[in-house]
């Protein structure tokens, strides 16, 4: 091998330049999606006149440092890596047996490092294993585990003289055992697997002789080829061309590019005046008739910076087929030879170098985005291996073939839960349908269908009609819904997954940063969900709790408008809106323009256009007639205020309140209000026909009979108080729905638009159907201003005495300062008679009152906040087209919350 002085070695498959050796690569992909290369003994670079050796490390990559007892590999690792992605096995010894030399432990300990490096490999994240790793098996056991993961297995490897190492470990006592024979063992050890390090599967070896070569060393982070977050948009995503170079010509066209063309006419380049960027999803070569004219254009596109393009199944066949290999002559393959034999040697030869330099995936947008051409699942997402690239290519199959005899592809997108947006192609589809946040835009163009592209963020489909049949499919295409217009894109039906929302949760919410669900909480509110729930396919939202105001000392109240006030007024609110509380049913109403919007957006086909259900995510109605009645009216209004073409949207979503309360509570009203009621009168009107027999006889029961009359009075309040809000219903006939916020319309959240906006609308849709909608009485004011404050409360009073519940005090603009602490978006402030219904006839007695005043609001409070903050949420993950497992997220932590115990009269 040498001295022990710094120097190279030249592996198998490395060409010498200057000091800087790297392979040949021997593999389709590229570099691996990474700039590949055993990089062994790396070049010298002057930073400021000191030597440096550069050792270039993928930013994901497993890094096993490969040195003997005492050669620094514990000191290097703290010093080019953080202490975090550092996994030692001396620590792991300490870990498992609480001594590090403990070498008994070393099985235990060496399970446990390969248990963390799994995990961290899993994860995404760099890992540095600190051990001796000289021998073979050692590092064949963490290739392994890199190839497990995906990620590039690169070795480090510390080449100091026998005596330094001998020297160090003297002067570490714990080490004061390791005697000459084990260094010596070890270093041979490692001089003899040095130059199988590649074969081994290392797919970079940096080798450092010396004390000078490891004190020089600077390690440099080297980035994925298939990372390109920082590319944020914005995009055109084109699907599969096969060869249809006219149909791509017109699609960039009115994708609004500007074709470049060379003196013969030929397409060799677009560029957007706008700045956007074409991605394809490859594909681009076979079948259709002009092959070399879609990789002149795509060619052009990627040199000049406005296109970028992965690699097909198909241009992989090519490549093979031109660089001489075994390849089947099948699938449109003879045609693009064909093609290609016209073309001069020149084309030829740059048409195999970009086919064979494309690579499997792109990951952009911040890791938002990810573009493949048959599809990834999350776990490949910015990986490089020959399995990410096989997958990236040809999808996942089951194994078994159809009646056409092509595979059976595994339905992968099915089950995706990534984060990011997954736009493929691959497989052809008549229409375009949004699965998990992942959308096939092959629309078959080759066989008569469509070229699609997707613009991104926007999230628009465009498309173009084939000119002709140019290839007939083995597996014929269904009747295209795509013909020369932008092409239909129908969400996924999307159900609730048990994995989705068991267990104890975490949910990530915008307006109020990390909320959690109780295991507990999770399995109650999955019995509701599950057992009693409608179609989860409309269950997009669920509205929170609302909590009251906080408890008066004035005299005959619990509750006043006052402490409403205060409490916005402290919180430095300067507009209030006091809105009437309808005493009703909380009902949420999704209402779609038409059975087409119904499917488009929410995948539900058949029945009525949209949905109402109560807060618990049941159907409001049992007979499905009464629901439909309602919906083809709230359309009609919607359609004659013109709600649908000022949101410009084809479904709107909608809080309301349906009255009178007895339609749906009737049940609750005959076995607890009425019931008690009418025990109440029954005994107390006994009581009293008692009292007057003795009083009759003349004893003195002034006491006791003024208290039985006070409490018959309170029993026929009671009953006075929940009577004002029953009435008689036939269906949808007497029903009335009050309506109070537009939350959601295409592609928008409006739950925080400010209440002069929502006004206008609901209006609107209020006055289009008096006889089925009731406005909703508001007054809007400065709770710090005495007077408006003094009216608001007359105002409150006035409503309450006539048999209203009492109103709701938000604040006017919902969106919070920058900075600001969230406050409650709405405080209920109930009426003194309406109070009876919840905490019974005789609440208003002083001792009962001096109790209830105890009331804890904080756990109601909390509650309410986060129940708002994840109904947000979920709109928020709604109107940006996230999948529905997301929104459910949400929606199904709404629920759970509910099981908190929380006393229900709050």
């Amino acid at each position: 091998m040498g001295g022990h002085g710094r120097g190279t070695i030249r592996l198998p498959g490395a060409r010498r330049t200057g000091r800087r050796c790297r392979p040949r690569s021997r593999c389709t992909e590229p570099v691996g999606d990474l700039r590949r290369g055993h990089v062994v003994g790396a070049g010298r670079s002057s930073v400021n006149d000191t030597a440096t050796t550069e050792l270039v490390v993928p930013a994901l990559s497993l890094v096993v440092l490969v040195g003997c007892t005492g050669s620094g590999k514990s000191t290097f690792a703290h010093k080019h890596f953080p202490a975090t992605a550092i996994v030692s096995s001396d620590t792991c010894r300490g870990i498992v047996s609480d001594d590090e030399n403990d070498q008994s432990a070393t099985p235990e300990a060496f399970a446990l490092l390969h248990h963390i490096v799994g995990v961290r490999l899993r994860r995404g994240l760099r890992t540095v294993v600190d051990a001796t790793n000289v021998q073979p098996k050692a590092r064949q056991e963490l290739v392994a585990l890199a190839k497990a993961h995906d990620v590039l297995p690169v070795a480090v490897v510390l080449d100091l003289p026998d005596a330094i190492c001998l020297r160090r470990n003297a002067a570490r006592p714990e080490r004061a055992e390791v005697g000459a024979h084990v260094v010596h063992r070890q270093q041979r050890e490692l001089r003899r697997g040095l130059r199988g390090l590649a074969r081994e599967g290392f797919r970079k070896v940096h080798v450092l002789r010396g004390v000078e070569a490891v004190d020089a060393a600077v390690v440099v982070d080297e980035k994925s080829w298939n990372d390109r977050r920082e590319l944020t948009g914005p995009f055109d995503i084109v699907g599969d061309v096969h060869g249809c170079r006219a149909e791509l010509e017109t699609l960039l066209d009115r994708l609004g590019y500007r074709i470049a063309r060379d003196d013969r006419g030929r397409a060799i380049g677009a560029d957007h005046p706008d700045g956007r960027l074409a991605v394809f999803v490859g594909d681009l070569v076979d079948r259709g008739p002009d092959t070399p004219g879609v990789l002149r254009l795509v060619m052009g596109m990627v040199a000049a910076g406005t296109a970028l393009c992965v690699t097909g199944n198909h241009e992989n066949k090519l490549v093979r087929a031109l660089d001489g290999k075994k390849a089947n002559v099948r699938h449109g393959l003879a045609e693009s030879l064909a093609q290609l034999e016209g073309e001069d040697a020149d084309f030829r030869a740059a048409a195999l170098a970009f086919c064979r330099a494309l690579i499997s995936h792109y990951v952009l947008d911040g890791g938002r985005l990810v573009v493949a051409h048959a599809g990834l699942k999350e776990q490949f997402h910015g990986r490089a291996s020959g399995r990410v690239r096989a997958f990236a290519m040809y999808g996942e199959t089951t194994g078994e073939t159809d009646e056409y005899g092509l595979p059976v592809r595994y339905p992968w997108a099915e089950e995706y839960r990534g984060r990011a947006t997954v736009v493929y192609g691959h497989t052809p589809v008549t229409e375009l349908r949004w699965v998990n946040d992942t959308l096939c835009v092959d629309t078959g163009v080759v066989f008569g269908g469509s070229l699609t592209a997707l613009r991104y963020p926007e999230r628009e489909p465009v498309s173009v009609a084939a000119e002709q049949v140019w290839y007939e499919p083995v597996r014929p295409l269904a009747a295209t819904t795509i013909a020369t217009g932008d092409a239909v894109v129908r969400r996924d039906p999307g159900v609730l997954d048990l994995e989705d929302v068991i267990g104890r949760r975490v949910v990530q919410t915008r307006h109020h940063g990390r909320v959690s669900v109780r295991e507990e909480n999770a399995a109650a509110a999955l019995e509701v969900m599950s057992r009693f729930a409608m179609d989860p396919r409309w269950l997009v939202y669920l509205p929170p709790t609302m909590s009251p105001c906080a408890t008066s000392e004035l005299d005959g109240h619990l509750e006043h408008p006052a402490e409403a006030f205060a409490y916005f007024r402290d919180a430095g609110v300067s507009r209030v809106v006091c809105e009437e509380k309808h005493m009703g049913s909380r009902a949420v109403v999704v209402l779609a323009r038409s059975a087409r919007a119904a499917r488009d957006r929410f995948g539900v086909e058949g029945g009525e256009a949209g949905a109402i259900f109560t807060r618990t995510g049941r159907a409001f109605f049992d007979a499905a007639s009464t629901t439909d009645t309602l919906l083809s009216r709230l359309r009609a209004a919607a359609e004659r205020s013109g709600l649908f073409d000022d949101l410009g949207s084809d479904w709107v979503l909608l809080d309301a309140e349906l009255m009178p309360w007895s339609a749906k509570a009737i049940g609750l009203l005959r076995g607890r209000y009425a019931a008690v009621g009418a025990a109440a009168r029954a005994s107390l009107d006994a009581t009293t026909r008692v009292l007057a027999d003795v009083a009759a006889r003349g004893i003195d029961i002034a006491d006791l009979a003024a208290r039985t009359e006070r409490r018959a009075a309170d029993a026929a309040a009671f009953t006075a108080a929940y009577g004002r809000y029953c009435a008689p219903t036939d269906g949808a006939d007497g029903l009335r729905i009050a309506p109070f916020r537009i939350l959601a319309s295409a592609g928008a959240n409006h739950a925080m638009r400010d209440h002069d906006w929502q006004f206008a609308r609901i209006d609107a849709l209020v006055a289009a159907d008096t006889d089925l909608l009731t406005r909703t009485a508001r007054l809007v004011l400065d709770p710090g201003a005495p007077a408006e404050v003094a009216a608001a409360t007359a105002w409150w009073t006035d409503l309450t005495a006539a048999g209203g519940e009492g109103m709701v005090v938000k604040p006017f603009d919902p969106a919070p300062a920058p900075g600001a602490r969230p406050v409650q978006p709405g405080i209920k402030c109930r009426g003194p008679e309406y109070l009876r219904v919840i905490y019974g006839p005789e609440y208003l007695h002083e001792d009962n009152l001096r109790r209830l005043r105890h009331r804890g609001l904080g756990r109601k409070r909390s509650m309410a906040l986060r129940e708002y903050a994840l109904g947000l949420e979920a709109l928020d993950r709604f109107a940006a087209g996230e999948p529905l497992w997301r929104v459910h997220e949400a929606v199904f932590a709404v629920l759970a919350s509910e099981s908190e115990p929380v006393d229900p009269r709050l």
